[in-house]
């Protein structure tokens, strides 16, 4: 299920897709991103998994998409094959990549295939909201 927040959207506006699979990661991300939804600094989108997350950036999410916030650790197509398909079809889409694991080997092959930060679980919203005011297209 896709689900975006129900505040005005600003022509100024930039998307985020948040992609986890644990429902309650949306609820802590709208909570977290309130104050910059009412504002209309970002719209959030959410996908439960990396198939649905692919079908959202098909159809060309609005406004501008500015990054993909995806977790490693998913049923299905977990993370890296998720940030792979990314990769191939949106290169210069950032994709940053939200983990609970140390797992070197997942960061090494993450970082091979093309991730653009990591963030570790539990998320340090204000240095995710730093980073992100930090992307290219975040203005």
């Amino acid at each position: 299920m896709s689900v975006s927040l129900p505040f005005q959207e600003s022509a100024s506006g930039a998307s985020i897709l948040i992609v986890d699979d644990e429902p309650d990661v949306a609820d802590l991300f709208r909570q977290r991103f309130r104050r910059e939804a009412r504002q209309g600094t970002y719209v959030m989108h959410f996908a439960a998994s990396g198939s649905e997350a692919l079908d959202r950036l098909a159809a060309e999410i609005q406004p501008t998409l500015i990054a993909v916030l995806s977790d490693i650790n998913m049923p299905g197509m977990d993370g890296l094959e998720l940030l792979a398909e990314i990769k191939q079809r949106f290169p210069d889409l950032p994709v940053i990549m939200v983990t609970a694991y140390g797992d070197d080997d997942r960061r090494r092959r993450a970082r091979e295939i093309g991730a653009f930060k990591f963030i570790p679980k539990p998320v340090d919203f204000d240095q995710l909201k730093a980073q992100l005011r930090q992307l290219p297209n975040a203005d």
